[in-house]
């Protein structure tokens, strides 16, 4: 028996929306993986700016 508007436990979902909530964990996760490679990129992009233009 669960009350009307109380957040349900997961068992109760039925298997879209744990596959949809499931989902939206999963796109999360992959802008963040973005955005940590993007800016790993162009620390060693400015990295290899400065060693070249200090190479003697």
């Amino acid at each position: 028996m669960t009350i009307e508007g109380a957040p349900t436990p997961d068992g109760d979902l039925t298997p879209e929306k744990r596959r949809l909530a499931e989902e939206k964990k999963n796109e999360r996760y992959v802008w963040w993986y973005l955005g940590y490679f993007l800016f790993g990129i162009h620390i060693v992009a400015f990295v290899m700016i400065y060693a070249v233009l200090h190479a003697k």
